[in-house]
Parts: structure tokens; sequence; C-alpha cells
């Protein structure tokens, strides 16, 4: 489970990377309403991969029998994979490592989220600030 979500995460990182990339070899100056929505978007990407992520994490706990309902098996993914524990459900004796595994598994893909949108803040600002700015009446003062 830990490849497969890795994988996942490695796949929307290649493509939210791309695409913030086409965004910016624009060579013109973007408003800060464009850059922050650019921002939003390439973090909704992500969280996207987290559900996907969860998902797959839940249909092992389907697949397995150790929830009963699909329902039970997003919460209990969710609830582990964010490592929130409420500890509400709890896997029968022979599978609760599963649970520790999803926890740490979303702790470390969380971190690998946090450090792209770190890096997209750095990309989309630095991309602004290199190049010249062109005033228009709309624009604010400088």
């Amino acid at each position: 489970m830990i490849v497969a979500t890795t994988i996942i995460e490695g796949a929307f990182t290649i493509a939210g990377v791309a695409m913030l990339r086409r965004r910016l070899s624009e060579k013109r100056r973007r408003s800060n309403i464009k850059s922050t929505l650019t921002l939003a978007g390439f973090v909704l990407w992500l969280f996207l991969a987290t559900v996907f992520e969860v998902w797959t994490w839940a249909m092992l706990y389907l697949v397995l029998g150790v929830v009963t309902s699909l329902e039970e098996a997003i919460y209990f993914s969710t609830v582990n994979f964010t490592t929130l524990g409420y500890g509400d459900i709890i896997l029968d004796h022979k599978w609760r490592l599963l649970g520790a595994f999803e926890a740490a598994n979303g702790l470390l893909l969380f971190g690998w989220s946090t450090a792209l949108v770190f890096v997209a803040v750095q990309w989309v600002y630095e991309h602004d600030r290199k190049l010249p700015h062109h005033r228009h009446e709309h624009d604010e003062p400088v």
C-alpha cells in the first residue's frame, strides 16, 4: 500500500508540476489574483491525490474484510491517513498494524505535499519578480 500511494503521489506531483511550469512559461507578469488562483488549484490538485490515497487504503480494508462498509472503510482510512486517530473504530488484533502503517504513510505524503506547495509558492512569486513590470491604469501603484 505504501508503494501504491507513493506512486499516486508521484503521478500527481509530475502532473501538477507540469501544469505549474506551463502556467509559468508565460513571459508576462500575473496579477496577484491569478497567482493565488494558480496556487489554490495546485493545492486542490494535491488534495485530490490525498483523496485517492485514502480511498486506496479504504479499498484494502474492504477487500480484507476488516471493516463492514464502504463508509466505514473511508472514514477509518481518513482518520488514520490524517493521523487524527479518533479510535472509535478499532481493527481486529491481527490487522491493527495496518492503521499504524497508514498513519505513517499519510504523515510522509502530507510532508511531500507540503514541500511541493512551498516550492510552488516560491516558483510563482519568483516568476513574477523576475519579469519586468509594465504599469497599466488598472494596476496598483508600485
